[in-house]
């Protein structure tokens, strides 16, 4: 993503992007942790901090001006799994878009396992 600033531009990676989308994912309530983004054989494991990222897929739109964030999460057993995902929603649409000033177009969420801690 290029932002065009008074004095110059601003290039911001993808995988900043996803970095920051998936660390305000899962600092949300009822947010165990991330899910890989593609689970190919059915089982879904839990990503280490290191690789919240793997949960994340960003999209930049044809415009060029906004993203879409699609989110593979991992919830605890015995929350309002609706709550938490427009919670997810809110706060990461909240955190891109301060932090990089990037518009977000639509967040995503994909509750791919529940587990209890």
């Amino acid at each position: 993503m290029r932002l065009e600033l008074e004095k110059g531009f601003l290039e911001i990676s993808p995988d900043v992007i996803t970095t920051i989308s998936g660390y305000a994912a899962t600092s949300c309530f009822g947010v165990i942790g991330m899910a890989p983004a593609s689970v190919g054989d059915g089982i879904v494991r839990l990503l280490k901090k290191e690789s919240l990222s793997r949960g994340v897929r960003v999209t930049t739109d044809k415009d060029n001006e906004t993203v879409s964030i699609e989110l593979h999460i991992i919830v605890r057993h015995g929350v309002n799994i609706s709550t938490v995902s427009r919670s997810i929603m809110h706060e990461v649409r909240y955190v891109v878009e301060n932090l990089t000033g990037i518009k977000v177009k639509s967040v995503d969420i994909c509750v791919d396992s529940i587990m209890s801690d």
